[in-house]
């Protein structure tokens, strides 16, 4: 085996590893979005979860890991949808956010007519 099938084999490899992994997080984001909507008492639309970002970080040891940004969409009501988002740092779930539909249960609304 030369030294450029060697490289090459690697690279592959290393594109094979990312694939799996991505889908093991992204398995992990949709898990964690939909454990959050039951506990808000909201429904999780769609049943998926879209990436949104991906970069290197360091976790709570010091580690670099990749970190990786999942938005999904949630409603209230059945009518209505809101934006939720999901961050994981390795296969850790370090945020859940779906605090926009009490977000807009406070908004006031003023008729100025």
């Amino acid at each position: 085996m030369t030294l450029t099938e060697l490289v090459v084999l690697l690279l592959l490899a290393g594109v094979v590893w990312f694939w799996f992994d991505s889908l093991k997080a992204r398995e992990a984001g949709i898990e964690a979005a939909r454990r959050a909507c039951l506990r808000e008492g909201v429904q999780f639309l769609d049943e998926t979860v879209v990436g949104r970002g991906l970069r290197l970080a360091r976790d709570e040891r010091g580690h670099a890991v990749l970190r990786r940004a999942f938005e999904f969409e949630y409603s209230s009501s059945g009518d209505d949808r809101y934006p939720g988002a999901v961050v994981l740092e390795g296969r850790e779930v370090v945020l859940v956010d779906v605090s926009a539909h009490r977000l807009a249960r406070r908004a006031v609304v003023i008729n100025l007519h």
